[in-house]
């Protein structure tokens, strides 16, 4: 049965006139966020995906490596070709329907018809057990690649813009993440494909979440979203126009602020968990996490993962005697019923499928 926290809107508690987050959000005292810092005197990283397409342009590819390395992930530049009035106009339509009377939302809740949870539609994330804190968000979230496996009657039909926005943000952003996926397997010293197709495959699957995060009367006490690496090969990001709030752990265990205003139209692109997987962890899946404000924000969140027919683990190519394999392999689609699992009890999912091999099997075979 479904947990009865399941059906609770964030965004129906924020509105309640609470002094404070009731206790199902609040974290415990060591776990609560005290605050990110600047970006590091080099700057946030930033990549011209026009420039990666070029095989001979190395100081971009450096860039991109730099990037990969040091922080796994980066700002996509606006000449990644989606134009700026359908940033626009995605992110209004999409904070146009969190604004929408409850009972309107409530039409793509995400529960089957006999109640159950399930990870498409609209509403909060998994809840499991009565002790689980909850992220101060809800969201949407919808398969929108491949487009026959598309549930529409998971899809608003108000904004009615929406539907038609989404679809055509969605091809734009495949593109991007190809194209990023194209330049990762050059930068390794491969061809193109190595990733792009072989890997991940032709048909590409992906998700869209837009997640809404109502103002909170003591963010200090919350998670908008709890830390978490992504369930994709990569992962393409529209950030909130106004609001920043999301955070990246650096090195040393220091959360880094994401710039509150990346240049306007640039998107930002994230290893996952199975690009980490798939490279025997030459690009690691940063851990991020949102914190919650006093301002409304709400991000756009596209997910590209392999065909879930195929199987994951590191690359033969990327495994030696020098560098053993650091993985197991999963199915994919075992790795990602896996996620939802790990998510709501706030773990790795790489730690929480026992993913990696251990480390001394690990040294034995590459002895």
């Amino acid at each position: 049965m479904v947990h009865q926290a399941q059906g609770q809107l964030v965004q129906e508690v924020a509105t309640g006139g609470l002094p404070a987050p009731p206790s199902r959000y609040v974290l415990r005292e060591k776990d609560r966020p005290t605050g990110g810092g600047a970006a590091p005197e080099l700057g946030f990283p930033t990549v011209d995906v026009q420039r990666l397409a070029d095989p001979g342009d190395v100081e971009e590819a450096a860039k991109l490596q730099a990037a990969l390395q040091s922080w796994g992930l980066f700002a996509v530049r606006d000449r990644h070709g989606i134009p700026e009035a359908l940033l626009d106009g995605i992110h209004d339509a999409g904070l146009e329907f969190f604004h929408l009377p409850s009972e309107e939302k409530l039409n793509y809740a995400n529960q089957t018809d006999g109640g159950e949870f399930q990870n498409e539609g609209y509403g909060i994330d998994r809840v499991d057990t009565d002790e689980q804190i909850l992220d101060w968000c809800d969201r949407l979230y919808l398969h929108v690649q491949p487009e026959e496996e598309r549930r529409l009657r998971f899809w608003p039909t108000h904004p009615p813009s929406l539907r038609k926005l989404l679809h055509e943000y969605t091809l734009w952003s495949e593109q991007v993440a190809k194209q990023v996926l194209r330049a990762m397997a050059r930068t390794l010293g491969f061809d193109e494909e190595f990733f792009a197709g072989r890997r991940v495959g032709d048909k590409v699957a992906s998700y869209a979440r837009f997640t809404y995060y109502p103002p909170c009367p003591r963010p200090e006490l919350v998670y908008g979203l709890k830390p978490h690496t992504d369930n994709s090969v990569v992962t393409t990001l529209l950030l909130d126009r106004d609001v920043g709030r999301l955070q990246v752990l650096k090195d040393g265990g220091r959360w880094v602020d994401v710039p509150v205003r990346l240049r306007r139209g640039e998107l930002l692109v994230v290893v996952g968990d199975e690009m980490e997987i798939m490279s025997n962890a030459a690009f690691r899946a940063p851990t991020h996490r949102v914190v919650a404000g006093g301002r409304e924000r709400m991000s756009l969140v596209i997910f590209y993962q392999p065909e879930p027919n195929r199987d994951l683990e590191p690359a033969e190519e990327l495994v030696g005697e020098g560098r053993p394999a650091q993985y197991r392999r999963l199915n994919v689609k075992t790795f990602g019923d896996g996620f939802w699992d790990a998510f709501a009890r706030g773990e790795p999912t790489i730690d929480f499928l026992n993913a990696r091999v251990d480390k001394e099997a690990a040294a034995v075979s590459g002895a």
